[in-house]
């Protein structure tokens, strides 16, 4: 990953937070910590790398909303109880549960899917996840701008923790769905 971001910088972390918008696991932690060692090597500017990740965090996640609104997640097996969760939680929060699911490790990559089965307007939708990626950002690029020089001990160590995390995250829901 830090390799995209060397050779293709800005557009690099972009690219990276796409997927993990789009509910595909790559931890974004990562990719914003290597993102401030960036902004600390002088490579880019922080406003910039924000962006950047806002940018793609924005796009991933209008993916996964039309996902979620096109009704194809209810057919897939083992999805009904996760929505149906998420549901509730929207119901009872309403839409600033968007937000607040953008602060959250994990919960911040699916969001989006029963958002656009709930069909949370675009609008405030697209607002709410803009401020809480923006925040998610620019904790982390602050994080990895001041790690600095320490950036390859904490690039490996923290890779394998979030790697271990997601996939236990991830036996765990398939266990917890084929449960129900």
């Amino acid at each position: 990953m830090t390799g995209v971001i060397e050779q293709l910088g800005l557009f690099g972390v972009f690219l990276l937070m796409v997927p993990e918008s789009a509910c595909i696991p790559i931890p974004s932690e990562v990719t914003l910590l290597f993102s401030g060692f960036a902004v600390h090597q002088g490579w880019m500017s922080l406003p910039l790398a924000v962006l950047a990740a806002t940018a793609g965090n924005l796009a991933g996640s209008l993916l996964a909303y039309a996902l979620g609104a096109s009704g194809l997640l209810e057919r897939i097996p083992g999805t009904g109880a996760p929505l149906r969760a998420a549901r509730r939680m929207l119901e009872r929060h309403g839409t600033r549960a968007v937000f607040t699911a953008r602060l959250l490790p994990l919960v911040r990559t699916f969001v989006s899917l029963p958002a656009g089965t709930r069909r949370v307007p675009l609008i405030p939708f697209l607002a709410l996840t803009a401020a809480g990626c923006a925040l998610w950002a620019t904790a982390f690029v602050l994080a990895g701008l001041l790690a600095g020089a320490a950036w390859t001990t904490v690039s490996s160590v923290l890779a394998r923790a979030l790697l271990a995390l997601g996939l236990a995250a991830i036996v765990f829901s398939i266990a917890r769905a084929r449960g129900s």
